[in-house]
């Protein structure tokens, strides 16, 4: 199990902690799949992977179904992907994440939150290139020989996989997402989630006084209503 399983271990306890949270991020995820593709799942893959990932979440059909039907009234406005770049204190990096409808309010609330914690807000580049972009799945363990369907998915971009008691984990570079789903949809595998990380290089690790005040500006980030994700380079293991 390399770095991007500690990395996810450590995000996904602090993430579905929050169940309301995950339910109106999960419900932007449809409403942006469906503005891509249309409300048919069979026929739009994006769509497929978020209500697998809903599921996952344990987040109730009708909530689901509410939200394609939102996505589709056409008079709702498009959500958009803005990436934010900058430094906390003690010079952690961190890349956030966000979906939005107004995107005055939200540049003005991330920066907001950044010169409240004595960080810095970054130009577009400034720490991207820190973080490697990746997607994952997880698929059920029904007898699947991990070590064959490694040697199997190499060529649809799978670099690593590992197992644990969710099922077996396969890591790809972010572009190989939609040739790796394929694969495994056309092999009839039980996708219970995937999904996109953007995993650290490097880490660093702050004396407790400091991780204190780094933390307060990711809480401040990860509370905000058009904030999808939020990743750090800040190394919070025991």
């Amino acid at each position: 199990m390399g770095r991007a399983f500690e990395f996810r271990k450590e995000r996904k306890m602090k993430r579905w902690s929050a169940m309301a949270k995950t339910f109106t991020r999960l419900g932007k995820d449809i409403v942006m799949a469906v503005k891509d593709g249309g409300p048919d799942p069979e026929a739009n893959s994006k769509l497929r992977a978020v209500i697998q990932n809903c599921k996952t979440a344990n987040m109730p059909k009708d909530n689901i179904e509410r939200a394609i039907k939102r996505a589709s009234d056409k008079s709702l406005g498009d959500y958009k992907n803005v990436l934010f770049e900058g430094y906390a204190p003690h010079g952690i990096a961190v890349l956030v994440e966000t979906a939005t409808d107004n995107n005055n309010r939200t540049v003005a609330n991330v920066r907001s939150y950044f010169n409240k914690c004595d960080g810095n807000l970054g130009t577009s580049g400034s720490v991207e290139f820190m973080f490697d972009h990746i997607c994952n799945f997880i698929i059920k363990n029904e007898n699947i020989d991990k070590d064959e369907l490694e040697l199997e998915l190499i060529d649809f971009g799978a670099e690593e996989l590992f197992e644990d008691e969710d099922g077996i984990h396969i890591d790809a570079p972010f572009e190989s997402f939609g040739s790796l789903q394929k694969e495994l949809e056309s092999r009839n595998y039980e996708i219970s989630s995937s999904g996109f990380e953007r995993v650290p290089q490097v880490t660093k690790k702050l004396t407790e006084e400091q991780e204190v005040e780094v933390q307060k500006l990711l809480d401040l980030l990860d509370d905000d209503d058009d904030v999808q994700n939020v990743y750090h380079t800040l190394d919070s293991s025991n």
